[in-house]
């Protein structure tokens, strides 16, 4: 079917959805001339309804040359004065934006996007929430602009915001960024499905690449598409006190209507366990947990690495390895909470009240830096190494246990392999010449023999493909603290 829909039907789909959207470029071009945002405000002119029917016609005919014959649509979508927030989810490709261009709602969207040639004009014609990369306080202001639109009584256009925040493969929906719900405004949320037989429709940072996603939609002879508004969400008090509680109770009332779980894990915390570096997180590692702490204590790991040479530095200054609770709270310099307490337990693997303060900086250094495995690797014999700058067999596990962050692993058989001349100890020298030679050392000495261990040691290339993460959703059905977790009380 692949082989025959792209020497015939692909190429013809593919021509009309681009003369479409060409054809839309020019009518949202002279209705966006010259509007500032006082006009914007006002109610559309009798010529802007028109070309704003015409182009919604337009775009419905790019859909149906994509294959997307009809769009099965449930519920009744809310007026601006009912909902001026319109969530959708899950957020799973860039079909995504079939309800957009249904509905003209606003979106929150890149600077950069409106430089694009014939797209940005389009983008423009929406009267976007534009999110400067280059700006440091962009995030505070988009908050501001999504408030100040949401509280105008109707006067802007809806707001359509995916909260989920990125693209997942729809098993799941993830954590959901209070941005949507700070406002405290009435929400109204949409539930997207794609019920074909073949998905060829999921876009995530995982698997196929936008072009080849494309190719297969366009290559299926129909794609089915269903876009369910649900009964608009009212805040309770409490809820517009509390944008995280009211983004997750509004998540909960989408999953039962998808009919799917949730899990309390970010976007954030599935690009670490998925990430590309030579030691992949086990599915079940205590890292994950490590990173919700860390950014519950405020601090953002991706723009973290000068922070963690601060620490690093710090710890090999301190004249011993070993502290306290108080101590660890100095040396953060931040004050005792539940937060800095259930940190401090992850490392407390003996519950004798202290922890090795060196394993805190490992584990920080993989969650800053999820990819680069032997740069935390060095930083880890730095911290370890002796004055003749070696570590043990000891040692060695210490270190990948930590940046695994599992309870126990067996080093043995890479330890032996790392120390070819037998003298029991090695310096990292000798472990990056090692790593360069054998770039899969984790798979062929670590992960190989744990696999056969009792232990059920999973790592993340059991992953499902195409797909954001295997399941790391708290098990609600036991003990969530058992497997392989160092220590979480």
């Amino acid at each position: 079917q692949i082989a025959f829909m792209t020497l015939t039907l692909f190429p013809i789909r593919l021509f009309f959805a681009a003369f479409m959207m060409l054809l839309a470029w020019p009518f949202a071009f002279i209705a966006s001339m010259g509007s500032d945002e006082q006009e914007l405000e006002k109610p559309l002119s009798w010529w802007r309804k028109i070309v704003d029917v015409l182009l919604k016609a337009i775009m419905r005919m790019m859909w149906l040359a994509g294959g997307f014959h009809w769009i099965n649509v449930k519920g009744r979508r809310a007026l601006p004065e009912e909902a001026a927030i319109l969530t959708v989810a899950p957020h799973s490709s860039y079909f995504d934006a079939i309800p957009v261009t249904m509905t003209f709602a606003s979106i929150v969207m890149k600077a950069e996007s409106k430089d694009i040639p014939v797209w940005g004009t389009l983008i423009k014609y929406i009267r976007p929430v534009f999110v400067s990369r280059s700006d440091q306080d962009s995030r505070r202001k988009t908050v501001e602009e999504i408030k100040r639109r949401a509280q105008s009584d109707g006067k802007w256009p809806q707001i359509m915001i995916f909260p989920e925040g990125t693209c997942t493969n729809r098993s799941c929906l993830i954590t959901f960024k209070p941005g949507a719900f700070i406002p405290g405004v009435p929400v109204q949320p949409v539930v997207l499905r794609y019920p074909n037989k073949l998905d060829t429709i999921t876009w995530t940072w995982q698997g196929p690449g936008a072009f080849e996603i494309l190719w297969l939609t366009l290559c299926q002879f129909h794609n089915s598409v269903e876009i369910e508004f649900l009964p608009v969400y009212i805040p309770s008090e409490e809820e517009r006190k509390n944008p995280v509680l009211y983004a997750s109770n509004v998540r909960r009332v989408m999953a039962e209507a998808l009919g799917v779980p949730v899990t309390d894990y970010t976007f954030e915390d599935c690009q670490l366990a998925l990430a590309e570096g030579q030691l992949r997180l086990p599915s079940d590692t205590c890292l994950l947990e490590f990173a919700k702490l860390v950014r519950s204590l405020g601090l953002k790991p991706e723009t973290l690495e000068d922070g963690l040479d601060k620490y690093a530095a710090s710890v090999m200054k301190m004249k011993k390895e070993k502290v306290d609770l108080k101590e660890f709270s100095a040396y953060l310099e931040f004050p005792v909470s539940h937060t800095l307490e259930s940190m401090f337990a992850l490392f407390d693997e003996n519950e004798d009240g202290v922890i090795d303060i060196r394993e805190f900086v490992i584990a920080l250094s993989v969650v800053c830096k999820p990819s680069k495995t032997l740069e935390t690797i060095q930083l880890a014999f730095q911290l370890y190494q002796s004055e003749g700058g070696t570590v043990t067999e000891e040692d060695l596990a210490r270190i990948l246990k930590t940046a695994m962050g599992v309870s126990q692993i067996d080093v043995t058989h890479l330890f032996r392999a790392v120390d070819e001349e037998e003298k029991g100890k090695i310096t990292y020298d000798d472990f990056y010449r090692f790593a360069v030679l054998h770039p899969h050392f984790a798979e062929e000495y670590l992960y190989a023999d744990q696999m056969g261990a009792e232990s059920g040691f999973k790592t993340s290339s059991l992953s499902a493909p195409n797909g954001i993460c295997t399941d790391f959703s708290p098990d609600s059905s036991g003990d969530k603290r058992k497997p392989l977790q160092k220590k979480l009380n």
